[in-house]
C-alpha cells in the first residue's frame, strides 16, 4: 500500500520539515507523495532529502533532477541548489559556469543565497569574469536582506576598502549584525575587532560561539590566526579549535 497523505497536508511545507525532525522516514514518504502531485516545494525538498539521505537512500543525481523540476517550475531555491550541485559537482560532473548560470537567476530574482553564491564566484573569478564591484552589490543587496554570511563578507569589503571606499566603523557594525545572525566567520571577525580594541571578555565569547559551530574548514584556518592573538586567553583557543577541528574529522595540514 502506499502512502497517502490528504491535498491540504501535503501543500503544508512546513509541516514537511518539522516531520523531518521528527520522523524522517515518514516525512520522506509524505515528500515523495506530496511532489508527485506536483507540489512545487516538495519537489524541492524531495530534491534536499535525496541530497542529503535524510529519511530515505541518498541518490544525488536524482536529487539534481528534482531541483530541475521544482526550478523550473519558478522555486528560487531549487534555481540556487542546481547551481550549488553544479559548482560541487553532487549528480553531475563540477562544472562552475553552470553553476553560475543558475546562482546568476537566483539572484536576479532577488534570492538572498543566490546572490550570496553567485558573489562567491564573482569575487574568485570562477565561471564567470572576476568582478568585485558586482560582487560587492550582491553582498550588499544578501546582507540587507539578512544574509548573515553575506553580512560578514560586505563587512570585509568595507573594511579592506575592496571595491569600494574602506569604512572600518561600518564593517565593524556588519560585522556584529553577522555575529548575532549567527554566523560562525562573522562570529569570529567580530570577536578579533572586539579583541583589537582591548574588549577580551566580550572577544572570548563570541570566539567560544564561532568555535562551537564552526566547521572543520573554519576551524582550520581561524585556529592558527589564534596564536598569534597577543592575549594568551585568547591564545589558549587556538589548541582548543585545532581539537575541535580534529573531532569533526578534519585534518591539522
Amino acid at each position: 500500500m502506499g502512502f497517502e497523505m490528504r491535498r491540504e497536508e501535503v501543500l503544508d511545507a512546513d509541516s514537511l520539515r518539522a516531520m523531518l525532525d521528527e520522523q524522517p522516514g515518514r516525512a520522506a514518504q509524505a515528500i515523495v507523495a506530496a511532489a508527485g502531485q506536483n507540489v512545487v516545494e516538495a519537489q524541492a525538498l524531495l530534491g534536499q532529502i535525496l541530497l542529503d539521505g535524510r529519511g530515505i537512500a541518498q541518490d544525488q543525481p536524482l536529487a539534481l533532477r528534482w531541483f530541475a523540476i521544482a526550478a523550473d517550475a519558478g522555486h528560487l531555491m531549487a534555481r540556487n541548489m542546481l547551481g550549488r550541485c553544479h559548482e560541487h559537482g553532487w549528480g553531475c560532473t563540477a562544472d562552475a559556469q553552470e553553476a553560475a548560470v543558475h546562482y546568476r537567476l537566483a539572484a536576479a530574482a532577488g534570492l538572498d543565497w543566490g546572490l550570496y553564491n553567485y558573489a562567491n564566484l564573482l569575487s574568485t573569478g570562477r565561471g564567470v569574469a572576476q568582478d568585485q564591484e558586482l560582487a560587492l552589490a550582491c553582498y550588499r543587496k544578501a546582507a540587507n536582506l539578512g544574509h548573515a554570511k553575506s553580512m560578514n563578507l560586505y563587512g570585509r569589503y568595507l573594511e579592506q576598502g575592496l571595491a569600494c571606499k574602506a569604512n572600518p566603523a561600518e564593517a565593524f557594525d556588519w560585522y556584529e549584525r553577522s555575529a548575532e545572525a549567527g554566523d560562525f566567520r562573522g562570529q569570529f571577525s567580530h570577536a578579533s575587532v572586539l579583541a583589537s580594541k582591548g574588549q577580551v571578555d566580550l572577544a572570548l565569547a563570541w570566539f567560544e560561539e564561532a568555535l562551537r559551530i564552526g566547521n572543520a574548514n573554519f576551524l582550520r584556518v581561524s585556529g592558527p590566526q589564534l596564536e598569534s592573538a597577543g592575549d594568551p586567553r585568547i591564545k589558549v583557543l587556538a589548541v582548543r579549535y585545532q581539537a575541535r577541528l580534529l573531532e569533526l574529522g578534519g585534518s591539522l595540514a
